[in-house]
């Protein structure tokens, strides 16, 4: 009997640290569970023009916490929904920062800012959390429980620094637009510009991409459209999460890119395009029936664990993309779904949503320095300019679901044995 006080003073400590046992003790479809919707900075737009932007210390939740998802889409003043085919949403992306505390980002030199990138091998070109494009309305983007992506942990700032979150909206208006599709896979031809933003000179055999359709350029549009109503847009967004607590187990984000040729070629360094160009298929392989172009890339993962969550990102023209382990399994498989209409979230000719992976925890596992292969598969009756195969993936850690689990069966013991 004299061991009672002890043990339920050990108990209580280790509940106080470490908040046990299983997910419903998160009750995260409960009281504890947090959601709240935000708006970006206005984005104006007129007939056919661009606005890719990057918003610094945009709004946020506050504190150390478990994010569970991230839903976005843009409407307008009234927060009416647009519809793709007016304004296309080619991407918007979210992720944190470090800055000098009491600092502002207005008056702060760039090279200040700590960007804090997700844990993936192409993090210095997509270092994003969060990001989707026109299949945002129907794609989705929960963490299962038990896990969260831990974000606002007071300790993992640089000594003087705060944690804050920038959002960058990529927008093409097609009002009015000569050619719709040419206009959102941003063919060059179209857009009449032979720099790109940075002054650095466009090669004849780049056709279309993210060099040809930066902030402000115009699109081609047809006669009286040119100095047509200027739209006020917002991307709204709404982010779930929970306070954080030792129950949740954390996950790591890891972002493929099926440009990356670095590995097969032998090569050390990653090399993330992040976009390239499919050709239209032959006369052969049309009358086949047989024309879908493959785009297939190896790139080795750091850390191993469970796979809890998978996605992947394709533009107009894409079929779905897979990622397999070293061996040749099948990991997940995302594929798209296009719009039958003309309402938003329903476009006709457009992604809507790509379908994603919830592996049971445990059934599908990665090995440390694993090589991952990514595949992207499109539809090249046409050619398409400017594409993207791109994987996201969520990894607990084995090490660390270890070190929670042996925390519940120590806590499960001093339990049983009051």
């Amino acid at each position: 009997m004299k061991m009672w006080p002890f043990l339920l003073l050990l108990v209580a400590l280790l509940l106080s640290t470490t908040a046990t046992l299983p997910s419903e003790a998160l009750n995260v479809r409960g009281h504890l569970l947090k959601s709240k919707t935000f708006l970006s900075p206005a984005i104006f737009l007129r007939p056919s023009s661009i606005s890719n932007k990057i918003y610094f210390d945009v709004a946020f939740p506050i504190g150390h916490i478990a994010l569970k998802s991230f839903d976005a889409e843009v409407v307008d003043e009234h927060g009416v929904p647009v519809p793709l085919h007016e304004t296309y949403l080619h991407h918007w992306v979210v992720e944190p920062y470090y800055i000098p505390k009491g600092t502002d980002v207005a008056e702060t030199k760039l090279s200040k800012i700590i960007l804090r990138r997700n844990s993936g091998v192409c993090k210095t070109t997509l270092g994003q959390y969060y990001g989707l494009g026109s299949e945002t309305r129907h794609t989705a983007t929960w963490v299962p429980d038990p896990y969260g992506i831990e974000v606002g942990d007071p300790v993992a700032p640089p000594e003087g620094h705060e944690e804050k979150w920038l959002l960058n909206v990529h927008a093409i208006d097609t009002r009015g637009a000569v050619d719709k599709l040419g206009c959102t896979e941003c063919r060059c031809d179209l857009y009449n510009v032979t720099m790109d933003e940075y002054g650095r000179r466009i090669g004849e055999d780049y056709i279309g991409g993210l060099r040809c359709c930066y902030d402000q350029t115009q699109c081609k549009v047809k006669e009286g459209f040119a100095d047509g109503e200027v739209r006020k847009m917002f991307l709204r967004y709404t982010v779930t999460w929970l306070d954080w607590n030792d129950a949740v187990l954390p996950v790591k984000i890891y972002i493929f890119d099926v440009t990356d040729r670095a590995l097969l070629e032998g090569k050390s360094e990653p090399s993330c395009k992040i976009e390239y160009q499919v050709e239209e298929c032959s006369s052969e392989d049309q009358a086949k029936n047989d024309c879908v172009h493959v785009q297939v890339a190896k790139q080795i993962l750091p850390r191993g664990g469970d796979i809890v969550f998978g996605v992947a990102h394709q533009h107009s023209g894409g079929i779905g993309a897979s990622l397999h382990g070293e061996d040749g399994r099948l990991l997940c498989e995302s594929m798209a779904t296009y719009g039958e209409g003309q309402e938003a979230g329903n476009e006709a000719g457009y992604i809507v949503g790509m379908s994603t992976c919830y592996p049971k925890p445990g059934t599908v596992t990665v090995s440390d320095g694993e090589a991952l292969t990514v595949v992207s598969n499109y539809s090249s009756e046409r050619q398409h300019t400017g594409v993207m195969g791109l994987f996201y993936i969520l990894v607990a850690e084995h090490e660390q679901q270890q070190q929670q689990q042996q925390q519940v069966r120590t806590v499960s013991w001093l339990l049983s044995n009051l």
